[in-house]
């Protein structure tokens, strides 16, 4: 398995886990038509998602630098 397989494979799963941490929380206020308590709980869960899925971004890039630019 080559480093850019590996970065675009962890970087295509930090884009779905910040996409559903969106989809999922405009979804949880659509079904509740309110934010109470328990809205407020899966934001905080759905965004601690989002921070992972944008970390796993970030290194799926670092990863794949070494592969598409070698001469850096």
């Amino acid at each position: 398995m080559s480093l850019e397989f590996i970065g675009f494979t962890i970087g295509t799963i930090g884009k779905i886990m910040v996409a559903f941490t969106a989809v999922a929380v405009h979804y949880r206020v659509w079904k509740e038509h309110q934010i109470d308590d328990k809205v407020f709980k899966e934001m905080r869960r759905e965004r601690v998602i989002g921070v992972v899925g944008i970390a796993l971004m970030v290194l799926g890039y670092l990863i794949e630098i070494p592969e598409r630019f070698p001469g850096l």
